[in-house]
């Protein structure tokens, strides 16, 4: 549970209808198997200490003395366990049958929520048996406890900073208005669902949508505990068919048609402050906020070895198709970004610096598309190589090749003399391969882009990244500058991707094999003279991989994380790839690099926003350019090589 991760599970257990006795042995197994999977939330079906399929059974004094007698039992037989578990029984309270759910944890009963809403369609006839709860909390005598008992019940975890849970039961989620609506609303992190929905054709699907919406649209986890195989009779089959949903994403899901436990390591601290981030996500209850009793308890704080998946290239879909949706997408976006502006601007013209890169070669394929899309002609796009003293040959014949498959005009324009009379303008010694000699290099490039753009009538296009950007990796009104920046919101990690959707979905095999040489070229600025023809300069080696500053970004910007939790994630999703003492090391740069940099992100150029994280100042990252780093920094220092789980 450390840095806001729980485990929580959603168990089916096999039980036998109407034998209480039976089923709450089967609870108390699967909860022991809770605790030694590190769980500290378990959630069980709905009405799982009797069966939900009772039927007229309910109306039996025998059946229900013995459930509350059996959850008693399971009370007992978990009092060492270190677990929150939710537990569905009929409870008969002044007369009238509630359908509920138990909260038990350390051998006490919590609170019981009653169901809301009673199904009394179709194959549902609950209205027969059971009486819908109240929102507002009465106080209650259960097992010799004073307990409350109402569906506005919130349970406060005292240590462990973020965790509060709230239940529904079953229907309560498939209504128009849920409860957890304003569970959340009242500050719940955690929905915990007892369920009892059999199967029919294609409504697993729908169950999953409704699920991971809900858990969307609410910001929060959502643990969704379904009746399985042992309730099947007569008419009904229930398939088990368990979820655990976090903001939108299914983090599990079991198989139908069994007896399943599956286990989901939460995020509460994603949770958190996503809802922080979201002004519009309400900070009091909507209804019935007067109405909430809050119940304090406690769990241990045990260091969690994470079993949930961490993307280490978080911009990027791992699953191939929605990748390539993704890209098909992300194109269009830049495409009709640009598109807008020279159609706003009257202007048919476009000039870019072509370097064989691969942030060039986007740039180009983006402009290309956004005049196919006004019905342009390519050869009014103006491809500008301009080699100097680091130029290769590679690079150099991919960019040429490039431009004239996708129909652009070409034109070289040498700027070695250019910059040399330049350095001797400034007393710049050539020899001296210091920061002035790169600079001047791309600042003169700019300055032959801006004036040929005033030749041809054209708009310059800029060609940096966001992963640049984000480091500060360009030079200050040289590749920093354009009069429209299509990639400024798309990170390196996903340029690459883009690149070979492109040259994946080409029809022509000469430009695809040039995509496919460019995307196999070394990452560089080519500013440095080459070594025997060969790239000597590779920005890699300078500033760390791209790939672990991509993940570093995502997770500052969106979600705002601590350096000591972005250390522990880093470890676990790149796994062997990079040692710890290394992406530690980069973790540094990346925050030295992001503060001292500002100033460069606060003037960027008009450019489309693609995705969720974007460095523009008019949007999302409204930071001052003097901001101190040194918080975030003396977190960093302070992380060790060799400790897997520091706090933070």
């Amino acid at each position: 549970m450390e840095q806001g991760f729980i485990r929580v599970a959603a168990a089916t257990p096999q039980i036998r209808v109407a034998y209480p006795e039976y089923n709450a042995g089967q609870i108390v197994k699967l909860m022991e198997e809770g605790a030694k999977n590190h769980a500290k939330v378990m959630v069980f079906p709905e009405l799982c200490l009797t069966g939900y399929t009772c039927g007229d059974l309910f109306l039996q004094d025998s059946l229900l003395r013995s459930a509350v007698s059996q959850l008693a039992v399971i009370m007992r037989e978990s009092q060492n366990l270190d677990i929150i578990a939710f537990v569905g029984l009929p409870i008969l309270h002044e007369g009238k049958l509630y359908n509920t759910a138990a909260v038990i944890s350390g051998g006490r009963l919590l609170g019981i929520v009653p169901k809301r809403n009673i199904p009394n369609y179709s194959e549902f006839y609950e209205l027969r048996h059971f009486t819908p709860g109240s929102l507002k909390p009465v106080w209650a005598e259960f097992l010799g406890q004073k307990v409350p008992m109402g569906a506005n019940l919130l349970f406060r975890c005292a240590t462990v900073p973020g965790l509060v849970l709230a239940a529904e039961i079953c229907e309560d989620v498939w209504v128009p208005c849920p409860p957890s609506i304003s569970h959340t609303c009242a500050g719940a992190t955690v929905i915990a669902n007892c369920s009892a929905s059999d199967e029919t054709v294609g409504k697993d699907s729908y169950r999953t949508s409704l699920i991971c919406g809900q858990s969307a649209r609410l910001v929060c986890g959502y643990i969704y505990a379904n009746a399985g195989e042992g309730e099947s009779t007569q008419d009904l089959v229930f398939g088990g068919h368990n979820i655990i949903a976090e903001n939108g994403t299914c983090l599990k899901m079991s198989g139908r048609f069994g007896h399943e436990t599956i286990y989901g390591d939460l995020d509460l601290q994603r949770l958190i402050n996503e809802r922080r981030r979201m002004n519009t996500h309400p900070s009091s209850c909507l209804d019935g906020g007067g109405d909430y009793v809050t119940v304090d308890f406690n769990l241990r704080t045990d260091h969690l070895e994470l079993e949930r998946y961490i993307a280490p290239c978080p911009f990027v879909p791992s699953d191939g198709g929605e990748r390539n949706k993704r890209c098909e997408e992300i194109l269009s976006i830049q495409a009709m970004g640009l598109k807008k502006r020279l159609q706003h601007t009257g202007v048919k013209h476009a000039v870019l610096g072509i370097s064989g890169g691969l942030d060039s070669t986007l740039a180009l394929l983006v402009t290309a598309r956004a005049f196919d899309s006004l019905a342009l002609p390519r050869d009014q796009i103006h491809a500008v190589t301009m080699p100097c003293f680091g130029t290769t040959d590679r690079t150099y014949n991919n960019a040429c090749i490039m431009t004239k498959r996708l129909g652009a005009s070409l034109r070289e324009i040498d700027i070695k003399e250019s910059v040399l009379m330049h350095f001797r303008d400034i007393g710049q010694d050539p020899a001296r391969h210091d920061v002035t000699y790169e600079n001047g290099q791309a600042r003169e490039r700019t300055q032959v882009l801006m004036d040929v753009a005033n030749q041809v009538g054209g708009l310059v296009i800029g060609t940096g990244d966001m992963s640049e950007l984000a480091l500060g990796w360009a030079t200050y009104n040289g590749d920093h500058m354009s009069m429209y920046g299509v990639n400024a919101s798309v990170p390196k990690t996903l340029v690459r991707h883009l690149v070979r959707y492109y040259a994946d979905t080409c029809r022509e095999e000469l430009l695809k094999e040039v995509l496919l040489d460019v995307l196999d070229t070394p990452v560089s600025p080519e500013l440095l003279p080459p070594e025997d023809g060969v790239i000597s300069q590779k920005t890699e080696d300078l500033v760390g991989p791209y790939e672990l500053h991509d993940f570093f970004l995502y997770y500052i910007l969106r979600f705002g994380y601590s350096p000591a939790r972005i250390l522990r994630m880093a470890v676990h999703a790149f796994g062997d790839s990079y040692p710890r003492e290394v992406i530690l090391k980069w973790l540094k740069v990346f925050y030295r690099r992001f503060f001292s940099q500002q100033f460069k992100r606060s003037c960027l150029p008009d450019g489309p926003k693609v995705g969720s994280v974007a460095v523009s100042p008019r949007g999302d990252l409204r930071m001052p350019s003097d901001a101190c780093g040194n918080l975030w920094l003396k977190e960093a220092e302070g992380l060790s090589c060799e400790t897997p789980g520091e706090l933070g």
